[in-house]
């Protein structure tokens, strides 16, 4: 098996899982007034994606993009017997508190994130991640330890190297364009959402 941490095709085939595989759903979910957020599984064999899924808090206010994605594997009759440690888990925006907390007791060991929290709050208007850590946590910057006995968490842009980083570069803003639109559409709908912090 491949140590998909240090394997050099991980940066494309995350920013593929999430154009190929997530942005279609999150399209469908922001349409019904839910955020941006959504999550995706790339099998550490091979990086191919093994599950997608989108943020359903019209539905439950909990079920952000990667706690629905949890969820709905473990309702899963196969993806849901497997062990977590076999999957790179994908996520669009740097998980939240409540995302990083239940990524860890599913089991994951390796996170990747296109967006930071300082693109959710400032591109996307989502200011809530580092709000939270600053208010409940005491953590003013976000700095939670990226590497520590659960998990390694990693951006895309750390991963973008070699011959191939213009062109990473390239699909990465494709995709930033394609959430920023979607962002708008999302900002423009949220005034009366029953969503907790929209």
């Amino acid at each position: 098996m491949t140590d998909a941490a240090t394997d050099p095709r991980l940066a494309a085939r995350t920013l593929a899982a999430i154009e190929e595989d997530v942005l279609p759903l999150t399209r469908a979910g922001v349409a019904r007034g839910n955020k941006i957020f959504g999550a995706a599984l790339l099998e550490k064999d091979g990086l191919a994606t093994a599950f997608a899924e989108t943020n359903n808090e019209t539905e439950n206010p909990l079920w952000h993009g990667e706690v629905h994605l949890i969820k709905k594997l473990h309702e899963h009759p196969v993806l849901g017997r497997r062990d977590p440690k076999d999957f790179v888990f994908v996520s669009t925006h740097e998980p939240c508190p409540m995302c990083l907390a239940a990524i860890t007791w599913a089991g994951f060991d390796r996170i990747v994130y296109l967006f930071t929290y300082e693109d959710s709050r400032d591109a996307f208007a989502i200011p809530h991640d580092l709000r939270i850590m600053a208010e409940v946590f005491g953590v003013a910057d976000g700095g939670y330890r990226r590497d520590n006995d659960f998990f390694a968490a990693r951006s895309v842009d750390d991963l973008i190297g070699g011959p191939e980083a213009g062109a990473l570069r390239a699909r990465k803003a494709r995709i930033a364009a394609e959430y920023d639109a979607l962002s708008a559409a999302y900002q423009s709908g949220k005034a009366g959402s029953a969503i907790p912090l929209n």
